[in-house]
């Protein structure tokens, strides 16, 4: 069934809800984004919650934040304490002058319709380090289901309206961990597991098999399917649909391509986002190519810094403005195998929703029917995440305007479709 990207409308007014008998009638619940809310991630688990129960909710693009209304009930007013969600009662009077001040101003309200049918792809017995939107679904109670290469080669995206990709290398070359952790036993077991799953498909090596699922990934978003990926699986899956002709996962003694024609067999229509890069052939260098502008495992790694949000019009530029939703516009850096984007290595059209410098932090785009982000970096709250550290604590960091990126994302598929004022 083809499943239909919906185009969405959508950074910060802040009002005072007025006491009284008006607001003690609500119809309505505000639940703030600015700084005044007590727990952002949360915030976005609450609505989620009342999407699933089938019922409405509205989120105020560029208001408070990129605030909700929410039915008043009992049973929202109940989950909103227990998660330690700050809500506030609004009667007849504010409802008005809220929807006043939006139509006036950069501010938009979209309707959610439905809760968005999760997955996350990730294989079984996923090695031992964590992974940042897992992590703020777990924290924001949304659900999700755990999907890997053979349901996607079975057709069961199409179960899902949003699918996540997991820390996946699809160039079939393991992140190049054995430069690093050869024989370690998390790496041997990847690399058997890998393995069986390609003999078990009918592939005759890895790199085949992740070539066919990122095809399949492609596919997903043409035919309407809303993908959202961060760190190296951003970078590979765009080298594994570009590069179907060469084999980048061959071992190179000498850090040359099997032959002289290598790169120009790279076929860039194929790819979403990037186009023109230069593969890093070497097996000795830990780096895909040249995409991203960080090189984090080379001697020529570059210091973090911060990224800029963009400050879109709600009203005009309704994806990218959901997209931005957050309390900060300028956001600490962190790093990934893949942490940034070279700007001149974008596709035109690909719009840069944060930015650093010569590097692009987050990108959005669209393909067909549907819609693809890229968020750089491994987790916005381990600037410097290695392998085997312990699993961030989002309890920690319940305002994290860099894990509200990733829980924009979410909701982006429940928006209600709507036609671009222009």
């Amino acid at each position: 069934m083809t499943r239909r990207a919906r185009i969405l409308t959508a950074a910060t007014f802040v009002i005072t809800v007025a006491g009284g008998a008006d607001n003690a009638a609500a119809q309505l619940l505000l639940v703030p984004m600015d700084r005044g809310q007590t727990d952002h991630l949360k915030a976005y688990g609450l609505a989620y919650r009342v999407l699933e129960q089938d019922g409405r909710a509205e989120w105020l693009l560029n208001f408070q934040g990129g605030a909700f209304f929410l039915p008043d009930t009992e049973g929202t007013r109940r989950q909103a304490a227990l998660m330690g969600v700050t809500i506030q009662p609004v009667g007849v009077a504010d409802e008005a002058r809220i929807r006043g001040i939006i139509a006036q101003s950069n501010m938009e309200s979209v309707v959610l319709e439905k809760a968005t049918r999760v997955a996350i792809y990730t294989p079984p017995n996923s090695a031992p380090w964590d992974d940042a939107v897992t992590m703020a679904l777990d924290y924001a109670e949304i659900p999700y289901e755990k999907i890997w290469d053979i349901e996607v080669l079975q057709g069961g995206l199409d179960d899902f309206e949003w699918l996540h990709l997991h820390h996946e290398d699809f160039t079939g070359q393991y992140s190049k961990f054995y430069i690093t952790y050869a024989g370690a036993p998390w790496l041997e077991e990847e690399v058997a597991r890998n393995e069986e799953a390609a003999r078990d498909l009918g592939y005759p090596d890895v790199p085949a098999l992740k070539k066919a699922v990122s095809r399949a990934i492609r596919d997903y978003v043409d035919q309407g399917g809303f993908l959202f990926a961060m760190c190296s699986a951003t970078e590979t899956l765009e080298l594994a649909l570009a590069a179907a002709s060469v084999d980048i996962a061959a071992a190179y003694s000498d850090g040359t391509p099997p032959d002289a024609d290598a790169d120009a067999k790279v076929d860039w229509g194929l790819a979403m986002a990037f186009h023109d890069a230069r593969i890093q052939f070497s097996p000795s260098v830990n780096s895909f190519s040249d995409i991203d502008g960080h090189q984090v495992n080379t001697p020529w790694k570059k210091q973090l810094g911060a990224f800029s949000l963009f400050d879109f019009s709600a009203k005009f530029d309704p994806v990218p403005a959901m997209l931005t939703q957050s309390h900060e516009s300028v956001l600490a850096d962190f790093y990934g195998l893949t942490t940034s984007f070279a700007i001149d290595r974008l596709k035109p059209g690909v719009v840069k929703l944060g930015i650093e410098g010569t590097w692009a932090k987050y990108i959005h785009g669209s393909l067909g029917e549907g819609t693809w982000t890229y968020y750089g970096g491994h987790d916005p709250e381990d600037p410097e995440h290695q392998i085997g550290d312990p699993p961030t604590d989002l309890a920690l960091h319940p305002n994290s305007p860099g894990y509200r990126l990733i829980l924009n994302n979410v909701l982006f598929p429940a928006a209600k479709k709507k036609k671009l004022k222009t």
